[in-house]
């Protein structure tokens, strides 16, 4: 029988929220807090405790869960809810950080006396609904049994990467991940832009790569998302790709790779936030390729 754990969730946008629905549902207690409060009020038709401040979402929590924009805002969270923080407390700090904020957070965590876990996710607002996310985690083998419950409720598979989460192990794998989902969404994006302009059908593109190598079922899935103006809800929003893609460049820069898609990639993600899609899904950057609107 899996232990029922009483576990505090830090944001609750499109994935904190999937999360947290998901921990009720597998018999946790969850209180869950973020800082647009009415993002967090229909948790509470799922059981889940609605708190006011981080501070009062994590006293008395077994575990902290943190999904947030950034690794500036967790660690702003995390000083809020400092006060009622309890010494030895498991932190799954989920929110894509990138490498030297997951050192930042790992710092505030040993400052405090917690026991961290660098544990972000792959997978969209789909998926988390379902609990149906991978988790790639890093942390003590000693503290995992303590955490387990909660991986499991939340996701479908966890994927060990390090024992140190301060290593950023699990960040660094999330990121070269997220590298090439995000030159995936940006390729179909511009293809079907060209198709636009050159007088192309998108359908005749699909036929001719169908079946082989070339094919894929993301670009269907997003390319399905832009000719059928499904881009909300988001399943992954414009401004958090954007967020994501400018980690990716700053880690291959960090490390002497130049990362000319990713950087190309970041400025399209945010040329389409700008023109108005920040909070749609990704594959509308596909609007990034024009300077107006598509033609007719």
């Amino acid at each position: 029988m899996t232990e029922k754990l009483s576990t505090a969730v830090l944001g609750t946008g499109i994935m904190g929220a999937a999360m947290a629905r998901n921990l009720a549902r597998a018999g946790h207690t969850v209180r869950a807090w973020n800082r647009t409060r009415t993002k967090s009020e229909p948790l509470a038709a799922d059981g889940v405790f609605v708190a006011d401040t981080p501070a009062e979402a994590v006293r008395g929590a077994d575990v902290v869960l943190t999904m947030l924009y950034d690794g500036e805002t967790v660690l702003q969270v995390m000083g809020e809810a400092a006060p009622a923080l309890r010494p030895g407390t498991p932190w799954v700090q989920s929110t894509t950080a990138g490498i030297a904020g997951v050192g930042e957070l790992a710092g505030f965590a040993a400052e405090h006396g917690l026991v961290f876990f660098d544990a972000p996710v792959l997978g969209t607002r789909q998926p988390a609904e379902a609990g149906q996310l991978l988790v790639l985690a890093a942390g003590p083998s000693a503290a995992r049994e303590a955490v387990a419950p909660v991986l499991d409720a939340v996701g479908a598979r966890t994927v060990w990467t390090g024992e140190d989460g301060a290593e950023s192990s699990a960040t660094r794998l999330k990121l070269v991940a997220n590298s090439w989902v995000l030159a995936a969404t940006n390729a179909a994006g511009e293809a079907l832009a060209l198709a636009q302009a050159l007088g192309v059908d998108p359908q005749g593109f699909f036929d001719a790569i169908a079946g082989g190598p070339l094919d894929m079922g993301y670009l269907h899935a997003k390319s399905g998302m832009i000719l059928n103006d499904r881009l909300s809800p988001a399943q992954f929003a414009v401004a958090t790709a954007a967020k994501d893609a400018l980690l990716i460049v700053e880690a291959g820069r960090a490390h002497g790779v130049r990362l000319d898609l990713a950087e190309a990639g970041a400025a399209r993600f945010t040329r389409a936030a700008a023109q108005g899609h920040a909070d749609e899904d990704m594959a509308a950057a596909y609007f990034a390729s024009f300077d107006e609107h598509p033609p007719a």
